[in-house]
């Protein structure tokens, strides 16, 4: 179980997530391991949240997708989800996403949903309502940047999920 959230925040956007891995609800099996990577040339950023190879296989595919659609992240998220729905292997995959470029800002799930949030906030896993509700408050009434926002937001929610640590990693685009 982990927390994944975006930010787009004064024309910028910025993704951090934690490096929790839990076994059932059990026990901590690892504590820093990276759920945040660039895909597509580095032109792409996603998190992800839910099982790991789960996740690999996910992005993958969406890579898959971003170099059939020339790097539009809006097609690519969309096709994705549509064989996700479709293909009886994806399927069984227990993963969500967040996929993001420097415009874009969606979450991508196994339901066939590509979120496009109102509030330019995601966020995905155990510890995403407390992370989103902090990151949105930032956004409102912080002058943060989007990058910033997305660390404490990941820092509040380690304060309140059990299943979200402090060991935050961070990706932004700079300008």
């Amino acid at each position: 179980m982990t927390t994944i959230v975006a930010v787009k925040h004064n024309d910028k956007t910025a993704i951090a997530g934690d490096g929790q891995v839990t076994m059932s609800e059990k026990f901590i099996m690892k504590g820093n391991a990276q759920k945040v990577r660039r895909i597509y040339h580095g032109d792409v950023i996603i998190g992800f949240a839910g099982g790991v190879a789960d996740a690999f296989t996910l992005s993958d595919w969406l890579e898959k997708k971003l170099e059939a659609y020339s790097g539009n992240l809006k097609r690519a998220a969309v096709e994705l989800a549509q064989d996700w729905r479709k293909d009886p292997t994806l399927q069984k995959l227990e993963a969500l996403l967040i996929a993001m470029d420097k415009d874009n800002l969606l979450v991508i799930s196994g339901n066939g949903e590509v979120i496009d949030p109102d509030e330019n906030v995601v966020a995905i896993g155990s510890g995403g309502n407390f992370a989103q509700a902090a990151a949105i408050a930032m956004t409102r009434h912080a002058t943060m940047s989007a990058k910033d926002i997305a660390v404490e937001a990941i820092n509040i929610a380690a304060d309140i999920d059990i299943y979200t640590n402090h060991n935050v990693i961070a990706d932004d685009f700079k300008e």
